[in-house]
This record gives C-alpha cells, sequence and structure tokens, in this order.
C-alpha cells in the first residue's frame, strides 16, 4: 500500500505542475447598450469592459453580436493595448432592433498566440425600437449640413418617415 501511495503521490503532483494556474479574468464587463445615432439614422451596440489584471502584449478582443435582422452574427476584433483600462466594443450598423427583446453577445479575450484567456458573454436590451429613428440622415457631411433628401429646399418637412425593418 506504500509503496503504490510512493508512485502514485509524484504522479499526481506532476499532473497536477502541468495545469495552467486560472486567476481571475482580465476584463470584467462594466457597460452594455444599444445607441441610437438619430442625426445619423443609425443604431449600434455598445460594450464595455475594464482591465482588471494584466494582458499579455499583443492580445486581442474578438466579439460576435447577434443580427437583430436576423443571419450570421456581427463581428468586431480589436487590439488590446496594455495601458488602456478600458476597452469600447461597438458594433457595426445595426437594423431591426425591437424594445425589450434581448439579443446575445459573446466576447473572447485571445492571447498573443492565439489562445483564449477569457470567454464571456452577455445580453443586450433596448427600452427602445428601432423605428423612432429617421429613415434617412438628418444630416450629411462632416459639418452636418442638413441633408437634402430630407430637407427639401432647405425646409423641414411636416413628417418624418422612420426607420423600417426590411425583413
Amino acid at each position: 500500500m506504500k509503496r503504490a501511495l510512493l508512485i502514485a503521490l509524484p504522479l499526481v503532483l506532476l499532473l497536477a505542475a502541468c495545469q495552467r494556474e486560472a486567476g481571475p479574468d482580465p476584463l470584467k464587463l462594466t457597460g452594455k447598450m444599444f445607441v441610437f445615432n438619430y442625426r445619423l439614422a443609425y443604431a449600434t451596440y455598445m460594450v464595455t469592459l475594464e482591465q482588471t489584471e494584466p494582458l499579455p502584449e499583443g492580445s486581442i478582443v474578438k466579439a460576435e453580436f447577434e443580427n437583430p435582422a436576423g443571419g450570421a452574427p456581427l463581428t468586431l476584433e480589436r487590439k488590446i493595448f496594455p495601458n488602456l483600462t478600458r476597452v469600447v466594443l461597438e458594433s457595426p450598423d445595426v437594423t431591426c432592433v425591437k424594445k425589450n427583446q434581448p439579443y446575445k453577445v459573446a466576447i473572447s479575450v485571445l492571447g498573443p498566440d492565439g489562445d483564449t484567456l477569457q470567454a464571456l458573454e452577455t445580453q443586450v436590451t433596448s427600452n427602445i425600437d428601432q423605428s423612432i429613428l429617421p429613415e434617412k440622415a438628418l444630416v450629411v457631411g462632416p459639418a452636418y449640413d442638413k441633408n437634402p433628401e430630407v430637407f427639401k429646399d432647405g425646409k423641414a418637412p411636416a413628417h418624418f418617415e422612420t426607420a423600417k425593418c426590411a425583413v
């Protein structure tokens, strides 16, 4: 019995030494919402993360946002800078956002070698519907000039057309 224990103990210690130590997650979710830009007539997801543990140089964060219009998820990849404590992820423009409908967001933190350092999932729910947005941008260009397609002869229309879901 003692002999079996003497053989098994080093084997157990060797196997334990091979395991990677799992410390606290390097990023913590600090905010999530939909951003509706009324002037430019678009909506996006915005997720913020705080760096709580140092990450190796060359780490990246990948995000997959559920597409409210259906189809493949919208993807985003960002480099993580060690000196910046906050990571802000803003999706490509989205359409068909519905009020009180939860939408899935999956985030992966990858080290420089491509290994997953952290994975997290969350949901983002809007308290308004995308139909509050105008159908076309109200302004154009760097000076935010009135959009001539909306403001005919420089005058505001009696009724602004609102965004519609094309699905």
